[in-house]
């Protein structure tokens, strides 16, 4: 990538796991719009999607809702906490369809194998699960021991998403999290012995002491382990948000130019590997699903990254969860004590999100088919939602400058983000986000 084009486009912008992004949530969206958002499912389907924001240890560069706990007073009131979300969401949504289960953190496992199976058991006796539906599970390979996994199979988990991170060891301790390649084999071979073999990896690159030799080594490692799917992020250096993070020096991270150079290899190497780019930073079998959803252009975009589920909607249950329904967007008070603390008053612990309009979901659609495919076709968009399509793309300042960079090229109605802006992809959707303004300490840097 041209030095000029780093300069030009190395600056915060969203990831665009949902538009408008939750920095634009507003306080306005409470407990009782949650519930109408609900009610309105009916009988459709969603993922359920269940957060445990606790770790055994804090990772320095993690950017997620969580914190180190073992108290198991704190775990089995925060399990119960959980069990009734889930049983008031079955007294305001009893219609709906759970089409897939995720549990993610933190590291969920951390609850507990017990807290795990009898939440799990609830949700198939209060919900109409479909039978193929997909049960994912996010895993710490360093704390999965048998009881672990045992649980996870009585659940009738059908994915496991291992945290890696990196491979070497001078990376590893500077960002607090020591993981030998041993131990992650151990823990991936005890998964498929039970009978788990869907397996995911995921990598992070971008890292403090990382550099391309180290990354091409973890790659090594990593495809030695023969997963289904890499999730390959770019590290998200937000100190402001995370104080946690403001243990690693950002002296010691990658430039933008080896970001991006980093992220170039990753591809090369996994691609050159058969597997199948998904997006921006997911990698699959050709034989697996998300695949088969590129393929189809199926693919969607949510806060779990890119999925390959029939439903835009997800409900969210726990501290911090976000839900997408069909009225908007709404997300649960962060602090789990206070998730707790709501849900001992017997209501919803929705403290804000965003009501989406008729613009908002053209532009999302439009973000989004550019998140998933790299390809917008702006006249069908726009027609789905009433608009004009010629008026729509003259409206959207900064769109030559991504023509003139040779970013994407418009054949008609027709927008195409090309070879070289792929890796800015994420640039490219920003210029239609009409809530962006480029503020420093929102979000991380695009490169």
């Amino acid at each position: 990538m041209e030095p000029a084009i780093l300069a030009a486009y190395d600056r915060p912008v969203p990831r665009y796991t949902s538009y408008p992004t939750a920095a634009q949530f507003e306080s306005s969206i409470g407990p009782e719009q949650h519930a109408d958002w609900l009610s309105d499912l009916k009988a459709g389907e969603a993922a359920l999607y269940l957060h445990v924001p606790f770790c055994r240890q804090l990772c320095w560069y993690c950017a997620c809702h969580t914190m180190a706990m073992r108290r198991e007073g704190t775990l089995d009131s925060y399990a119960a906490a959980l069990e009734s979300e889930l049983t008031l969401l079955a007294r305001v949504a009893p219609d709906f369809i759970v089409g897939s289960v995720q549990w993610g953190g933190g590291t969920p496992t951390q609850i507990g194998a017990g807290r795990l199976c009898a939440i799990g058991r609830l949700v198939d006796t209060q919900f109409d699960r479909r039978c193929d539906a997909e049960i994912s599970m996010e895993v710490d390979p360093r704390y999965c021991d048998e009881a672990t996994v045992e649980a996870m199979a009585a659940l009738g988990v059908t994915r496991v998403s291992f945290g890696v991170q990196d491979f070497d060891e001078a990376v590893q301790r500077a960002i607090n999290r020591v993981q030998s390649f041993e131990t992650t084999l151990a823990a991936l071979e005890r998964v498929r012995r039970a009978g788990m073999t869907r397996i995911n990896v995921d990598l992070v690159y971008g890292l403090p002491s990382q550099t391309l030799e180290t990354l091409t080594r973890t790659l090594d490692l990593a495809l030695a382990l023969a997963p289904d799917r890499f999730a390959v992020f770019g590290y998200a250096h937000v100190p402001w948000m995370k104080p946690h993070q403001k243990l690693i020096l950002s002296e010691t991270l990658p430039d933008a130019a080896a970001r991006a150079a980093m992220a170039a290899l990753v591809s090369e190497r996994l691609v050159g590997d058969g597997y199948v780019r998904v997006g921006l930073d997911h990698y699959a079998r050709p034989a697996d699903k998300l695949a088969r959803a590129v393929a189809n252009r199926r693919l969607r975009r949510n806060f779990q990254g890119y999925v390959a589920d029939e439903s835009p909607w997800v409900v969210g249950i726990g501290a911090s969860a976000i839900s997408s329904l069909p009225g908007g967007f709404s997300q649960n008070v962060v602090d789990p004590a206070e998730y707790m603390a709501a849900m001992d008053r017997g209501g919803f612990a929705t403290v804000r999100g965003f009501a989406v309009g008729p613009e908002d979901r053209l532009r999302g659609d439009v973000i989004g088919q550019l998140m998933c495919s790299y390809v917008a076709d702006i006249g069908g968009t726009c027609q789905k939602y009433g608009a004009d399509p010629n008026a729509f793309l003259a409206g959207i300042d900064g769109l030559a400058r991504l023509v003139r960079d040779g970013l994407v090229s418009i054949d008609g109605e027709r927008l195409t983000v090309t070879d070289r802006g792929r890796p800015l992809v994420r640039s490219v959707c920003a210029t239609f986000d009409r809530y962006y303004t480029g503020t420093e300490g929102r979000h991380a840097r695009g490169i």
